[in-house]
């Protein structure tokens, strides 16, 4: 799994798949799917690229019509559609910017109307601005850390919880910053605390409603939001990610997609308001 990763950026947030170097890997050539999520239908935020691909990739092998919201990036979006669509089932993508309710509002009614219905939500769409003093973070910054990463995950749910039944599952993406926190990413780690927070609370709110709400905690991860947020500061910085983790490399979106599998599928169905870690090994508490 471990890749020469050399030194780039990309200048713009939330940044595109294609320009990876090397290409990222989304799903193993042998990763086999079971059925465990056939007859599901899934919505992914950031669904176009990196994490958000993977899940949607792992759940269409699995399964599942997929649908993905993306901020702007077509081509990585199309690219998606086809690989879903690949594995023999529906998809579609939605454009559009999580921070804004009425947004999620249209997502929801596009999902529903053309997969049938909505059994899986996946909050994943987020963004990181890189700052090493406090000082230095905007008001602007600081709230689209907030707009996007905090209350997309709140809007896109509450769109999304009018239509879910017994057996479906929320997933949220957080962070190893959230437990570890990052000097860097101070508004970031916030958020993704943040997250956790809504996480657990939730799902004791819809525990009543055998509705599962859970949370996948990457480490490092090789995705365009990392050359789009570290390299423009530092791109040696990308070339050096993961490389302090215990396993010594960065991690590829093919290791995150199975978690997202468990936590969606019936092998989860006594699990809610946990945190699986993905993070080549790195010591967290909670």
């Amino acid at each position: 799994m471990g890749q020469t990763i050399p030194p780039q950026s990309q200048g713009h947030q939330p940044g595109v798949e294609r320009l990876l170097e090397p290409q990222a890997r989304h799903i193993r050539a042998d990763y086999r799917g079971s059925g465990k999520l056939k007859g599901r239908r899934a919505l992914i935020t950031g669904g176009d690229s990196g994490i958000g691909r993977a899940a949607a990739l792992h759940f269409a092998r699995e399964g599942a019509d997929v649908a993905i919201l993306y901020l702007e990036e077509k081509e990585d979006a199309q690219e998606t559609v086809r690989l879903i669509e690949a594995e023999g089932t529906k998809a579609l993508a939605i454009q559009g910017d999580v921070s804004k309710s009425e947004v999620c509002d249209k997502a929801v009614e596009a999902t529903v109307r053309t997969l049938g219905g909505l059994d899986i939500v996946v909050n994943n769409a987020g963004v990181q601005y890189i700052s090493e003093d406090l000082t230095d973070i905007s008001d602007a910054m600081w709230q689209r850390h907030m707009d996007v990463n905090i209350n997309g995950y709140f809007y896109m749910t509450r769109a999304a919880l009018p239509h879910l039944a017994e057996g479906s599952a929320i997933i949220n993406t957080s962070s190893v910053n959230a437990f570890a926190g990052n000097k860097a990413l101070v508004a970031y780690s916030t958020t993704k605390a943040a997250e956790l927070g809504f996480t657990r609370a939730l799902a004791l709110q819809l525990a009543k409603r055998k509705i599962r709400v859970n949370a996948v905690a990457p480490g490092p991860i090789w995705t365009p939001l990392q050359p789009a947020s570290w390299g423009p500061s530092d791109p040696q910085a990308v070339a050096d990610m993961g490389k302090d983790t215990p396993l010594g490399r960065i991690g590829q979106p093919s290791e995150m997609g199975p978690a997202y599998v468990y936590l969606a599928s019936d092998d989860a169905s006594y699990v809610t308001g946990q945190t699986i870690h993905v993070n080549g090994g790195m010591i967290v508490n909670g």
